[in-house]
């Protein structure tokens, strides 16, 4: 019997039965499409030794004027800056003590909680406070284990909360027989932002979010504790803009890190901020024009009430002048389609705007108007506020069902792979989803959980170029292509950044390991 050489499509097709995609590919793992064949995707390692603490969901990197190369990192407790392999706290903070607001109080000899009372404190659990100048308690509660941050252990009501005593080494340290004092007169508490939550919670009411926010029965309106932290993240120059989904807008200026511990400053408290700069958005961006703009936040005329469909840009070159005058460039564009906006995307030529409904695009028009917003689309979906990543002018996002590209044009894409994606799909934790771009192989991956998954544990890869599928299991939660870096950045649930396409092999592991790669065809007649 002759040989018979076997000639493969490239992509995985899991759309057809196994003995209708003769010929093609059936399942894979670790594995894309590189000129029409199959090859293990690049390994990784990590990027640094040093962790950092919550589920990082946004990355961003640059370089300062002297020459410093900095990654931001936002997670669902903090943002950090990464500078050299280790990490800064920038995380903003929400409210500063007077002398002898805060006192201590031990519950218990051979216990590590300490019960603290700051009236009206505002925190939620989880919280971080750091404390200063408080005195000793008296015993093993000495002055060096209070005067340090903590993360609140449980919120006893609005005016008191828990911590759990510990030493500069992080180790316990119980109370003892003599610490009997409450801290003195002049403890000062220094409360962070709320954290966020790692996971999106539904419904209303009691025990919806922070166990027991609201009375029995009532409508449990949701806070910002509630609501899956998602970050937003921009360059002003070598300065960085911030804003937690649903938060405020924060400015942390990089000239004044000399020492790697100043925290980002809420925009309307910067040094000649005016009265309209807005104070909540859903996500914050810099046009090449320098040009602030925030999406979805309070308009010049209501400040501190939300509107979801509003878009404001501050005036040219600036952070700090938001009113609209004859005599500058700042103003506001409101969007009449969809409920809310749910992502923007930078394209070389434009803005691209989601809400859930609709698509549009934000252009620079020059004076006197500025931008102008254009409707293209109000028939489209997009899954999330990540879903969706641009490469050059070419937008390609995740719907709710399907694929989308746009280029001037919308267009489904066409999905080899759609119906394995979206028939197991925890579409509960769809703000989870993100679009990652690894350019050196024209390629855009989606991260997402699949059906009984609670945190991410699976990507689907589309070639742009080949216009080939691949799918596998992979648990990462942000990404950022090469660029300022040599190789693509991500990160994983337990708070490790990795530098991938780097190498063959699972840095996660020590010593380094293979990775469980695979490829399955479909059924072959012979």
């Amino acid at each position: 019997m002759p040989l018979t050489k076997l000639q493969f499509k490239p992509g995985i097709n899991k759309e057809n039965t196994s003995y209708s995609n003769e010929g093609g590919w059936r399942d894979s793992d670790k594995i894309r499409f590189r000129f029409g064949v199959p090859e293990k995707i690049g390994g990784w390692i990590k990027n640094t030794n040093e962790t950092f603490l919550g589920t990082c969901r946004a990355l961003k990197t640059w370089v300062t004027l002297a020459g410093l190369e900095l990654i931001g990192a936002g997670t669902h407790l903090k943002y950090y800056i990464n500078r050299g392999g280790s990490y800064n706290d920038i995380t903003p903070l929400r409210s500063t003590t007077a002398a002898g607001d805060v006192t201590f109080a031990r519950v218990g000899v051979g216990d590590a909680t300490i019960t603290v009372t700051d009236t009206g404190h505002g925190a939620v659990q989880n919280d971080f406070v750091t404390f200063s100048d408080a005195a000793s308690l008296g015993g093993n509660i000495t002055a060096a284990v209070l005067n340090q941050e903590y993360q609140i252990a449980t919120i006893v009501n609005a005016n008191s909360y828990t911590i759990e005593a510990k030493d500069t080494s992080g180790s316990t340290v119980t109370a003892a027989s003599g610490d009997t004092g409450n801290g003195g007169s002049s403890t000062v508490g220094k409360y962070q932002i709320n954290v966020g939550l790692d996971s999106t919670v539904f419904g209303t009411g009691w025990g919806t979010g922070t166990w027991g926010r609201s009375t029995w029965g009532s409508d449990g309106e949701r806070t910002l504790s509630d609501i899956m932290r998602l970050w937003s993240h921009d360059n002003f120059g070598e300065d960085l803009l911030i804003n937690p989904r649903d938060g405020s807008i924060y400015y942390w200026d990089s000239s004044a890190d000399t020492l790697g511990s100043s925290r980002a400053t809420e925009l309307k408290d910067v040094s000649g901020a005016d009265s309209t700069t807005p104070t909540i958005a859903k996500q914050v961006m810099v046009d090449p024009n320098v040009h602030v703009i925030v999406f979805g936040c309070d308009p010049e005329s209501a400040i501190g009430t939300q509107d979801p469909l509003l878009i404001r840009f501050s005036d040219q070159g600036t952070v700090t002048t938001w009113q609209s005058l004859a005599t500058n460039s700042a103003g506001d564009l409101r969007i009449t389609s969809g409920s809310e906006i749910v992502q923007a995307v930078k394209t070389r030529q434009q803005i691209i705007v989601f809400t859930d409904v609709s698509l549009h695009t934000l252009q620079f028009l020059g004076p006197p108007f500025t931008f102008g917003l254009n409707l293209v689309s109000e028939n489209i979906t997009i899954m999330g506020p990540n879903a969706a990543k641009s490469v050059d002018d070419f937008v390609f996002w995740m719907g709710a069902e399907d694929f989308y590209a746009y280029d001037g044009r919308i267009q489904k894409i066409p999905c080899t792979v759609q119906s394995y994606i979206f028939d197991d799909f925890n579409l509960e934790q769809k703000e989870k989803v993100f679009a990652a771009l690894n350019s050196s192989y024209n390629e855009v991956w989606w991260f997402y959980p699949s059906g009984d998954a609670t945190e991410i544990d699976r990507y689907v890869i589309y070639n742009y170029a080949e216009k080939s599928w691949a799918v596998g299991t992979l648990s990462r939660t942000a990404w950022i292509d090469r660029g300022i870096f040599d190789y693509p950045l991500a990160t994983d649930s337990s708070g490790v950044l990795y530098a991938h396409e780097n190498g063959l092999n699972d840095g996660s592991t020590s010593p380094s390991s293979a990775i469980n790669a695979h490829i399955e065809s479909s059924q072959i007649d012979i």
